[in-house]
């Protein structure tokens, strides 16, 4: 079972929050300081751009930018109001934050969800995903309080590619889960033809807690989810600032001497055990050659074959290939076929020459990222490996040709944490009748309270173990990091900066009343369609990541 575990990010500055390990209520929300209408749209932008927030979808790419373009789109477009989509749909097998985030802290991504929508204009929102269980906790969250802005629950069936932005855009306008080609993308016509943003959950919950402490920013930008796995111990979900070293992570989670890692789910590709002095950071592990991705990484015990783990995530790709693009199906095939080959030790001479042709020449070929995935896989593999590569030539490793745990790819699947509802307290019986109300003949039952606070404050979280103790550098650079702007970020308890459009009492405006409206297709099948919405001109949509 995964294990959630605070490290050193601070709840106050944290996605993690307080309580990660329970589903806090609206009103334990709104307690610490959610909901409230401080931070100007304006600001908020201000606060993004200075902080350099990127999105946590596994492009990475700045939030400000997209929020920007699809209002910008929007203004431009004569009357096309934007649409805003909270995409919670985890495909990659590695990871967990998104649906924990869901089913935990649903009001966080909510109000992160609203306040994109006051940035850009946006009369509507969705929330996308696939889990039951997420989306049950999110109908709730808006039951609990209804928001402003007309909110839709969308369920698909689970896909590697489903969360892919154009997929999430034809799916809410009633077709398949399926990426489409681009141009256009969705900031420029997505949900019925309007200007959508397509934005991660956990980018939505860092963008409202910076809209709630905007003098913790940089903290808020800098810090990331992450799903650590790998060995024989349990899965870690936890929260670290940029700059931690890879090797801290890797004893987090009961892997002290790694002979690697695979990165960012499936898209950064197989790194070696040198490697893991590189700072958990975006631009580092670019220009090392990989890639933070969706945050998750799997760490390469002691002893584990890099050839096994590469032709187990390669088999994974190419069974979730969609199969529209016929390069994808051919080419993801033929990637996990040669891997596979490698790793029973009956590959042919020539594998590690059409592997290294395929990791270059299939990038950038499909309608998604999948095919990029298995191909920077493959070439990975050859940069980091290439001596277990040439042994496997002759003959596999003795780690290859034990026998296998009942289904190999389950190793890269990584479990949702539980995150159990706490019980509403037993309201205590009268001592004595209520005035004007006939006297029951047996004992009144216990009646559950009408209405109470679903989240308990919690203690202070358990002392870090002694790798998280040495994370804590890492911390202090961040607090004292300057912005793009040279602004240089307070410490926590300081007053707020003000902001240039002032600030407003109460809620913060939104820019389209209505009720919080609920529907839900009914998932599936990859290529389920649900009816369409009346009185929503439901138009083609297109392509990005959040």
């Amino acid at each position: 079972m995964t294990v959630i575990r605070h490290l050193t990010v601070p709840p106050s500055a944290g996605v993690l929050g307080p309580a990660p390990g329970t589903a806090e209520s609206a009103e334990a929300y709104a307690a610490a300081g959610g909901y409230a209408g401080t931070t100007t749209p304006g600001a908020l932008l201000d606060h993004l751009d200075a902080s350099g927030l990127r999105g946590r979808g596994g492009a990475g790419f700045p939030a400000s930018v997209k929020l920007r373009a699809v209002r910008d789109r929007g203004r431009a477009d004569g009357g096309a109001t934007p649409v805003v989509v909270a995409n919670g749909e985890e495909g990659e097998p590695g990871s967990v934050k998104d649906r924990w985030l869901l089913r935990a802290r649903p009001h966080l991504v909510l109000d992160g969800l609203a306040r994109a929508a006051a940035v850009t204009g946006a009369g509507r929102g969705y929330v996308y995903l696939s889990d039951p269980e997420a989306a049950a906790r999110v109908r709730g969250a808006l039951a609990e309080r209804p928001p402003a802005l007309p909110v839709e629950v969308i369920e698909t069936g689970h896909a590697y590619v489903a969360g892919e932005e154009s997929a999430v855009v034809r799916r809410i306008d009633g077709g398949p889960a399926l990426p489409r080609a681009k141009p256009p993308r969705p900031f420029e016509q997505g949900v019925g033809g309007a200007p959508t943003l397509v934005s991660n959950v956990e980018t939505l919950a860092r963008i409202a807690l910076t809209a709630a402490r905007p003098d913790l920013r940089l903290h808020i930008a800098r810090s990331t989810l992450v799903t650590l796995s790998g060995g024989p111990g349990a899965p870690l979900l936890t929260e670290v600032p940029y700059g931690t070293p890879l090797r801290d992570l890797a004893e987090a989670v009961g892997v002290p001497d790694p002979a690697g890692a695979l990165m960012g789910g499936l898209f950064g590709g197989l790194v070696d055990a040198r490697a893991l002095g590189l700072p958990l950071e975006p631009d580092a592990l670019a220009a090392a050659g990989t890639a933070l991705g969706c945050g998750a990484v799997r760490f390469l015990a002691s002893g584990e074959c890099p050839v096994s783990a590469a032709a187990d995530a390669a088999g994974y790709l190419a069974a979730e290939s969609s199969r529209q693009c016929g390069v994808c199906v051919s080419g993801t095939a033929a990637i996990a076929g040669a891997l596979a080959g490698l790793a029973a030790g009956t590959a042919a001479p020539d594998t590690a020459a059409h592997l290294e042709r395929w990791s270059t020449g299939l990038r950038g070929r499909g309608a998604c990222a999948l095919l990029d995935a298995a191909a920077s896989l493959a070439g990975s593999l050859l940069r980091a490996f290439p001596t277990a590569v040439r042994s496997h030539l002759a003959a596999p490793c003795d780690a290859c040709t034990a026998p296998p745990a009942p289904g190999r790819t389950g190793r890269l699947t990584v479990p949702v944490p539980p995150v159990p509802v706490p019980p509403v307290p037993d309201a205590p019986i009268p001592d004595a009748p209520i005035p004007d109300a006939p006297i029951p003949d047996a004992p009144v039952p216990d009646r559950p309270a009408a209405a109470g606070p679903l989240g308990r404050p919690l203690a202070d979280p358990a002392p870090a173990d002694a790798a998280a103790d040495r994370l804590a550098p890492a911390i202090r650079a961040n607090a004292g990091r300057p912005g793009p702007g040279g602004q240089t970020e307070r410490p926590s308890g300081s007053p707020a900066p003000a902001v240039a459009e002032g600030r407003a009492s109460g809620r913060e405006a939104s820019p389209a009343a209505g009720g919080g409206s609920v529907h839900s297709p009914g998932g599936g099948a990859r290529g389920a369609t649900r009816p369409p919405v009346a009185a929503e001109a439901m138009g083609a949509g297109r392509a990005d990541d959040g």
